[in-house]
């Protein structure tokens, strides 16, 4: 299969393919569609950022008939985020043929997720232990449910998850198409399958290298109250075509922007909050060159294809080493060089150590900039770009005021200026950005996961999705995702919780 007209989707599934800008299925999509749309039961080897959401959701759109008013299919996710982003992505692919799609989750008010249910959705996608939860509750019933997606099964299990997920499956219609995705194979995962799938089919994608060769990475470590100053230095020394600044959450997004534009840097932000027509106008205004510097998450830069990127920085470490990779692969596209800059604070070091060990790349350590490196890099750029302008002869109609301004001035004085107010002068402004907490890696327990993925470390925190009873392991009865019945772990659920940005009720 080379395209995705050849698998015979019906038009309003292809439309909304080619409207989210799906021009070939990816190695995943071209193994998996054909299998999930014949019905079989299969289990996927694939990393996050491959293109899975949307081999299992178009397969799930295409076979369900938006007049049915009954649960059709389960989407099984292990946090919160992750479970915005597929209702998200499914619920574009799914958008004209009218299909509801709704996601569930710990942390949410339970009753507002119940009267969502009350509307009927066909597809659910949620964290296992709100999903139990409400079947408990018999606020969904799964005995119309044909299709369940176990995706990331292994952080699942990780997680805690097993006894939910077995629980869920164990009360599904037995003759249910079952798809499990999983970046590892670990025994409990093949156990799992060998159990509930019938005669799967393996499919497995795992790159050969994780870190795009084409990409220069580099690494500074700068304590969090310099960050800013740091990054405007870099900014004047580089001088990116058109660079993405990746912050850590919605409010460091909105701070940093708009501190940037303060300083006079042509920048503007994107995140989840923003409205549809906010997030398309700035997405224009970075395409066409009216910004140069783009401000985002990593859920709102999730899918996001601009050509021409030269520069990715990575203000705040990324949590986990998968958004690393999807975050430096903003550029370094198309056969082009790109750079990627990574501020580590001296606490996240351990955390940085971590990434390389799992993305199998050396990270380059590089000296602060200096305002002096910062100034005559500026000046350099700004006479690279008079010489540009004389060379091209494009100024003709200045010369007739260049010479009366001559007769009045020296030349090198006259030039002097001249170059300066071009080069520019940061105004006087007070910039104070909201201080994030470090991210730290923490040894695995042994026996819960196989070593393969994350070479044994993972971020401390409760970035993986929230905490349990407020990080203790809690009683039974709590959700493993950090709902509202055993609370919050140390950050899970609030802003800056969660592996996938945290709390972002809305994605890209």
């Amino acid at each position: 299969m080379t395209t995705f007209s050849e698998l015979g989707l019906g038009p309003k599934v292809l439309r909304a393919i080619t409207e989210m800008g799906f021009e070939e299925p990816t190695p995943i999509q071209a193994k998996t569609l054909p299998i999930a749309l014949a019905g079989r039961d299969l289990i996927g080897q694939a990393q996050t950022g491959t293109g899975k959401t949307a081999a299992f959701g178009i397969p799930m759109i295409e076979r369900i008939d938006p007049s049915e008013d009954k649960v059709a299919a389960l989407v099984m996710c292990p946090t919160r985020e992750l479970a915005i982003q597929v209702a998200d992505e499914i619920g574009k692919l799914a958008r004209f043929k009218g299909i509801r799609v709704l996601p569930i989750y710990g942390g949410q008010e339970i009753g507002r997720q119940i009267r969502a249910l009350k509307k009927h959705p066909q597809i659910i996608i949620g964290t296992p232990g709100r999903m139990l939860d409400h079947i408990n509750r018999k606020t969904i019933r799964l005995d119309h449910v044909r299709m369940v997606v176990l995706d990331e099964a292994d952080e699942m299990l990780d997680m805690g998850f097993m006894d939910d997920i077995t629980a869920i499956l164990g009360m599904v219609p037995p003759e249910r198409h079952t798809m499990l995705f999983s970046a590892t194979m670990p025994p409990n995962i093949q156990k799992l399958a060998q159990q509930f799938l019938r005669n799967p089919e393996h499919i497995s994608v795992v790159p050969k290298q994780v870190s795009a060769p084409l990409i220069q990475q580099s690494y500074i470590e700068v304590h969090e109250r310099q960050k800013f100053e740091v990054l405007t230095r870099l900014l004047d020394m580089e001088s990116p075509d058109l660079a993405i600044i990746f912050g850590r959450t919605k409010r460091r997004v909105d701070e940093l922007s708009e501190a940037l534009q303060k300083l006079g840097y042509s920048a503007d932000g994107l995140h989840g909050d923003l409205s549809q027509h906010q997030r398309d106008t700035v997405m224009r205004k970075f395409r066409d060159g009216s910004i140069d510097v783009l401000v985002a998450t990593d859920v709102a830069a999730r899918g996001l294809d601009v050509s021409g990127v030269s520069h990715v920085i990575n203000f705040d470490l990324p949590q986990d080493p998968e958004s690393y990779v999807h975050r430096i692969g903003r550029t370094g596209r198309a056969g082009r060089e790109g750079v990627a800059w990574t501020f580590v604070t001296p606490r996240e070091i351990d955390h940085l150590h971590f990434i390389e060990k799992v993305t199998r790349h050396r990270i380059a350590r590089k000296p602060l900039p200096s305002v002096a490196d910062a100034i005559e890099s500026k000046q350099r750029l700004t006479a690279e770009r008079v010489i540009d302008v004389l060379e091209k002869d494009e100024a003709k109609e200045f010369k007739g005021l260049a010479i009366q301004l001559l007769e009045q001035y020296d030349s090198v004085n006259l030039l002097a200026a001249a170059l300066k107010l071009l080069t520019g002068e940061k105004k006087d402004v007070v910039i104070e950005l909201t201080p994030e907490d470090p991210l730290r890696a923490k040894k695995r327990r042994p026996d819960v996961r196989t070593a393969g993925r994350y070479g044994g470390a993972l971020p401390k925190d409760g970035s993986r999705g929230g905490g349990r009873g407020g990080g203790s392991r809690g009683s039974r009865y709590e959700d493993r995702d950090g709902s509202d019945r055993g609370g919050y772990g140390k950050r899970g659920g609030s802003e800056k919780g969660g592996r996938r940005n945290g709390g972002y009720l809305n994605t890209f």
